[in-house]
């Protein structure tokens, strides 16, 4: 007879932890595996340490997505959690980035590195609370049982499992029968996971599937199944569109008219900005999901400058009020595109000073990229 564990029960003080650490993300999956921690039980790693994770591909030039990314990452921070941002540089190989150059997708990786150190304001790095360690996938993958994992992970699975991941790599179901290692993509990044032993997963919504996936094979081994959290995803500048569950019409830096990019000069955010779409009556609008998402939670506040001839300035501190203003004609739509354009680069501004010794570098990824000024 296996005698049963009574857990405490979670504190007040836990609870206000966890509502801290997610504040701002649109799902939870799973939380049952920290509130245990919290209550006593042993982390991934088998310490006190919480570890949380994201895997992201060194494909390209950062955009406005990435500081919702990092809006998480600070909350996780700021409760002692060590977050790794793991450079998933192979997995940008299996995905065709920079026509599997790995030089160039190493220099993405160095890239994507100093932007989140800009995003965050350099944070710690190392391994300890309140920390961040930035970490290549082929570092990980040469442990000796990562491969192991890696089977295990794609053990019993089927095709037709693994073709419904493939939103994860932005790719269509029916889209790579021709690539064998596509097959592996979700195998690796569940591995990642397990070879990491993180107690958080995190990205954006668009990576749910890949979570799925991993909690999946982690019920059929008896592994750890981590909490895993999902940020909301941005809309392109031209407006939601699109199957929700291919998030096809998500911000992208692959159309830079369509995004606004984390290096845009005042200039070209204001030029993408006026030409997004947004319409009167319509509260499905990425001018509202950027104010909800990027400008509210960093300023607090929108101003709204309009011609002095049409009216006054007016700032705005409550989302859903600025919404009902330009939708019952308070504020006129080019106005309110203006004034999220203006606090964007205030915003960003930021993060431009601190590549400003850090020229070689973005020319490096703009070389790389194709990257060109759009206005």
């Amino acid at each position: 007879m296996v005698e049963e564990v009574t857990l405490p029960e979670l504190s007040a003080e836990s609870k206000a932890r966890i509502d801290r650490m997610f504040y701002g993300c649109q799902e939870v999956i799973g939380v049952e595996h920290l509130e245990s921690v919290f209550r006593g039980a042993a982390s991934h790693s088998g310490d006190d340490q919480l570890s949380a994770y994201i895997g992201l591909e060194p494909s390209g030039k950062a955009h406005l997505g990435w500081i919702i990314l990092g809006d998480t990452i600070r909350n996780l921070l700021d409760e002692g959690v060590n977050v790794i941002i793991l450079l998933a540089d192979w997995h940008a190989w299996v995905n065709d980035k920079f026509g599997r150059e790995m030089g160039k997708i190493s220099t993405a990786a160095e890239y994507m590195s100093e932007m989140f150190r800009a995003i965050l304001d350099n944070p710690g790095e190392g391994i300890g609370p309140g920390e961040i360690q930035f970490v290549r996938a082929s570092d990980v993958m040469d442990s000796g049982k990562y491969w192991e994992r890696v089977l295990r992970c794609s053990k019993n699975m089927s095709l037709s499992r693994v073709r419904r991941t493939f939103s994860i790599m932005g790719r269509d179901e029916d889209s790579s029968d021709h690539d064998l290692a596509a097959f592996y993509y979700p195998a690796l990044q569940a591995a990642d996971i397990f070879e990491l032993r993180v107690d958080i997963a995190f990205g954006g919504m668009d990576q749910r599937k890949a979570h799925m996936y991993m909690r999946e094979v982690a019920e059929k081994n008896q592994w750890t199944k981590p909490t895993c959290i999902h940020t909301p995803m941005l809309s392109g500048l031209k407006g939601p569109g699109g199957r929700m569950d291919s998030f096809d019409h998500k911000m992208s830096k692959s159309d830079p008219g369509n995004a606004i990019l984390l290096d845009d000069d005042s200039e070209s955010i204001r030029s993408k900005i006026r030409k997004s779409f947004l319409e009167v009556g319509n509260d499905k609008s990425p001018i509202f999901e950027i104010s909800q998402h990027v400008i509210m939670p960093k300023l607090g506040r929108i101003v709204v400058s309009p011609d002095p001839k049409y009216g006054q300035p007016s700032e705005w501190t409550d989302q859903q009020q600025f919404v009902d203003a330009v939708s019952n004609g308070e504020i006129h739509p080019l106005d309110a595109k203006m004034a999220v354009a203006d606090a964007l680069y205030e915003v960003l501004e930021p993060i431009s000073k601190h590549f400003t010794d850090k020229q070689e570098l973005i020319e490096s990824i703009n070389k790389i990229s194709g990257s060109i000024r759009i206005n």
